[in-house]
């Protein structure tokens, strides 16, 4: 007997990754000019009959003596996601219908020092907070051309690119009638020795215009056929691989009938909502912590980006099919207090031999993480949807910690 594993995802003009977008611009606008900036922005809108709110909230220390419009840059973003329309679910650019409330203050000096290199009872640069933090790999996607080298759970994998390509068709015009909000669902059937057999069920809820009342004469059964049929065609046949597809297979698109309705309007949003979601789709422990709005020296962000990078070597070094990595902090302390490497019974060595191995290749002190995996960049308005993980380096530049590096690769096998 095998079994089911699901996981989900949801787009960039979901309420709560609108407000990971927003924190994420904001902390990319505060690195543009001060590399070092410390940054631990949130975000939360709703939307109401007669208007909406974005609430921003945090704390930024910034050497620059430019000043930043967080609320301009809110407004913005949520327009380029989709949201200039209070019938869509916000109309960000009119101040009138969207009011933006602002209340930040600067990073606590007790934080501070224990960051800042040189200061505090460490030396080093230490960690921006306690806490624990995984990273995950798996092979599973490999035997898939389309998804290789994304070393993801198949579910998270599949889940991410159905909710990315149905925003990218929304905005190229392929779904015209489309909306920013959706979601996505895959459960794939695996056997009982773990492999991936067959996409189980897909489930679908995509935000659309009023088609039923616009082209249909008042009929929401037409419209939604229409719904069905170009999803169906434009989207899940162009992104799910054809041998997992089966007839058996079962798809639902718009469960409820139709989702005119969306976005903060329908729903309130707030940042670090989705964090299965950024990261392994609950196949992969996740520590707790969110990512979006928080600069890299919150462990929080830059260690699970180490840990995944390291697990993702373990995994392509061919030391074991799946890896698992927990990395844990205290505030002020640069070397981890902890480093766990679990292979769940997969590794061509003991775990104890294998974390030994990764312990040596790989630097996992918060200064190390930065410099190696280059995050004092702008890069991370684009890591706020679509996945954390599994991505192409190069899609969109900035994902240093999918890079596979060879001669990691060979330090872990040669050990």
């Amino acid at each position: 007997m095998g079994y089911l594993f699901t996981s989900e995802s949801v787009s960039e003009g979901h309420p709560d990754k609108l407000c990971d977008m927003i924190s994420d611009s904001i902390l990319d606008a505060c690195i543009s000019l001060d590399p070092n900036a410390r940054v631990a922005v949130e975000t939360m809108v709703k939307g109401t009959d007669y208007g909406s709110h974005i609430f921003i909230g945090g704390e930024v220390t910034i050497s620059s003596k430019e000043s930043i419009d967080f609320g301009g840059i809110a407004r913005r973003t949520a327009s380029e996601i989709g949201y200039s329309d209070h019938d869509v679910g916000m109309d960000s650019t009119n101040p009138e219908m969207c009011e933006v409330i602002v209340r930040i203050t600067q990073q606590s000096p007790d934080i501070s020092q224990g960051v800042d290199e040189g200061k505090g009872l460490h030396l080093e640069q230490g960690a921006g907070d306690q806490g624990l933090m995984f990273g995950y790999a798996s092979d599973e996607t490999e035997s898939f051309e389309e998804l290789s080298g994304s070393y993801m759970p198949l579910p998270a994998a599949l889940a991410q690119r159905l909710t990315t390509s149905m925003s990218k068709a929304m905005k190229d015009g392929t779904l015209s009638w489309a909306r920013p909000d959706s979601k996505s669902q895959v459960s794939i059937e695996y056997l009982e020795n773990g492999t991936p057999s067959m996409v189980d069920t897909i489930v679908i809820a995509i935000q659309h215009d009023d088609l039923a009342g616009n082209q249909f004469n008042g009929s929401i059964e037409e419209e939604h056929e229409f719904i069905y049929s170009e999803i169906l065609s434009k989207i899940i046949n162009k992104v799910v691989p054809n041998e997992l597809m089966k007839e058996e297979t079962k798809i639902i698109i718009n469960g409820t009938g139709r989702f005119v309705l969306g976005g903060p309007h329908a729903d309130a949003g707030l940042t670090g909502r989705k964090i299965i979601v950024d990261t392994y789709g609950g196949m992969g422990r996740h520590g707790g912590g969110a990512f979006s709005g928080k600069d890299p020296s919150k462990v929080d962000r830059s260690a699970a980006y180490a840990a995944r990078w390291a697990a993702k070597h373990v995994v392509a070094s061919g030391l074991s099919s799946k890896c698992e990595i927990q990395l844990a902090y205290a505030i002020g302390v640069a070397e981890p207090v902890s480093v766990y490497v679990n292979t769940l019974g997969t590794g061509i060595e003991d775990d104890e031999v294998i974390s030994a191995r990764v312990q040596s290749v790989f630097d996992f002190r918060p200064q190390a993480i930065i410099e190696s995996l280059k995050l004092r960049s702008p890069i991370f308005s684009r890591t706020a949807s679509g996945g954390h993980f599994g991505r192409k380096p190069d899609d969109e530049g900035g994902f240093t910690w999918e890079v596979l590096d060879d001669g990691k690769i060979e330090a872990l096998k040669s050990h």
